[in-house]
């Protein structure tokens, strides 16, 4: 016995929602250009999420761990090497 099929597909939309009205103002591609551009997503732990509740605060840190990471890390008893020029007379 084989399963009486279709040529249409069966619509499992309920009868109380018009496609119209769903559909009404939507713009096609309007994300796009910031998904080509290579738009990032990253999910935060609820913890990370708590501490830093917005874009802004999530890349602020992230700055400050990147500019961390330049700096030189000195072992004990080593003196730290100046970065600036000697005073000019």
């Amino acid at each position: 016995m084989k399963k009486e099929t279709t040529s249409e597909m069966e619509d499992e939309l309920r009868p109380e929602y018009d496609l119209t009205e769903l559909l009404k103002g939507g713009v096609r591609g309007k994300d796009v250009a910031r998904y080509r551009a290579g738009a990032n997503v990253v999910v935060l732990a609820p913890d990370v999420a708590k501490a830093f509740p917005t874009e802004e605060a999530v890349n602020e840190a992230l700055r400050l761990v990147m500019r961390m990471a330049q700096i030189p890390l000195l072992s004990p008893g080593s003196e730290r090497q100046s970065t600036q020029a000697p005073p000019q007379d």
